[in-house]
């Protein structure tokens, strides 16, 4: 890698960085998928810029703003805020917040991608594996913060369904739909690691909610789950390490995309180092402050949309969070590139079950935040049946139209199910669940 390459990158020069001269960049599904959604920008007024400060920053902000395809929704940051400041109705901060991080979460993907080139292949695949569901994380860690456990839980088991039904089955349905003269074959493998890793998470899930019939009392039945969610979630951590050391470093081939993008363009780092930090900072924070909106408004919405705050968790907000990466993964999937759609819904769902929740559950014990991993018998059941499904729809290899149909429907029935389930308030949910628990503090906090 150059030095003076890097210095024109920093500097406003849109002299791109090559992935070939500098770092080796693992061109997974996520970046592939993040890519999909890019477009191209037309550098040829920047140069005449003769300030070396305004150039560097409109080039960034030509890459970072206005470089997707849903630089559209930027707006909608400012209106939230606005909304917030002058007491606007608390649904119309709700969705203009859920619109705001829509780019967001693309952006990030960018973002991490352009670190990598300068990071190499181990931390840059490292950071965009942290990052891949940063928004989900951060939804989740203040709806942690305002004791809102049942919205964290429901938001997190969302975003897996959403991924492992509506994600990866509208995108084997298109997929087949548009190459329906040809057979579309994909890579067991990663697909069997994937699901071996759900399939685990799923039962440190079903676990706990056995306890329910087989302890004695309330009392201890809270207890037991509790102190149990705490081991599992450290052993599920433990194990999420091992995948990323099998992902990153053993078996890299197998996660790597085989695919190359046609246009070398995309193989070029577009801004420097320091200022994709810098923007990658902004966009956490900005983050954040929407994710506060969405938890502090969601029964507001839920109350004046009459519809019931699991199924916005667990619908509404997965939709829109994943709204980049879905259609990333179908437009792959139409091209017949089945490995990188399968990657992008796979992984995000695994990184979700096997990172995302039990760091959920450690976070609340250092808050002292009773936390565990007992889901409900119909949250936990639908789970259940959606890894199950979709394990068996990917053990051949191939794929058809028919498999997205089933997987589709599949996700509307457990929509429809939530939908019309009326789920007691989240306030007191909380309170009665946290009555159980402190009930026994001596116990819990030994």
């Amino acid at each position: 890698m150059d030095s003076q390459e890097v210095w024109n990158l920093e500097n406003g020069e849109v002299k791109g960085l090559s992935n070939k001269e500098g770092p080796h960049l693992i061109r997974n599904a996520h970046t592939m998928s993040s890519s999909s959604l890019r477009k191209r920008s037309d550098p040829m007024l920047l140069p005449k810029v003769r300030c070396r400060v305004l150039r560097q920053f409109l080039n960034n902000l030509q890459e970072v703003i206005l470089g997707t395809k849903l630089c559209l929704l930027f707006p909608a940051i400012p209106l939230a805020v606005l909304a917030k400041c002058y007491q606007f109705g608390r649904p119309w901060i709700f969705a203009l917040s859920l619109m705001g991080l829509t780019p967001l979460a693309e952006r990030v993907s960018f973002l991490t991608e352009q670190i990598a080139y300068f990071t190499g292949p181990t931390v840059g695949g490292l950071l965009n594996a942290t990052c891949g569901n940063a928004t989900e994380l951060i939804i989740a860690l203040f709806a942690l913060h305002q004791k809102k456990i049942l919205v964290l839980k429901y938001s997190l088991l969302g975003s897996i369904l959403s991924n492992l039904l509506l994600v990866l089955g509208t995108s084997l349905l298109f997929g087949g739909l548009a190459n329906i003269k040809k057979e579309q074959l994909y890579d067991r493998k990663q697909a069997d690691v994937n699901s071996l890793l759900l399939l685990l998470g799923l039962l440190c899930h079903v676990l706990p909610l056995m306890f329910k019939y087989a302890a004695w009392t309330d009392t201890f039945t809270a207890i037991s789950t509790l102190q149990f969610s705490r081991a599992s979630s450290i052993l599920m951590l433990t194990t999420y390490v091992a995948y990323l050391i099998f992902q990153l470093k053993t078996h890299r081939q197998l996660f790597e995309s085989q695919e190359e993008d046609e246009d070398g363009d995309d193989e070029k780092a577009l801004i420097g180092f320091w200022s994709a930090f810098s923007w990658l900072v902004g966009m956490t924070v900005i983050i954040a402050l929407l994710s506060e909106y969405v938890v502090g408004t969601i029964e507001a919405a839920s109350d004046s949309w009459g519809v019931s705050v699991s199924f916005i968790s667990i619908i509404l907000l997965p939709i829109v969070g994943n709204a980049a990466e879905h259609a990333g993964s179908i437009i792959f999937a139409f091209k017949n590139k089945l490995d990188i759609s399968l990657g992008v819904a796979l992984g995000s769902a695994t990184q979700i079950s096997m990172f995302v929740v039990p760091l959920c559950v450690i976070v609340a014990w250092i808050m002292g935040v009773a936390m565990d991993l007992d889901f409900s018998l119909l949250e936990t059941g639908s789970l259940a049946f959606a890894i199950i499904i979709t394990a068996f729809a990917l053990q051949d290899g191939t794929s058809h139209y028919m498999k997205g149909v089933v997987l589709s429907l599949c996700y509307i029935v457990i929509a429809a199910c939530f939908f019309v389930h009326k789920n007691p308030s989240i306030h007191q949910s909380t309170t009665d669940s946290l009555r159980v628990v402190q009930s026994s503090t001596g116990v819990l906090t030994a």
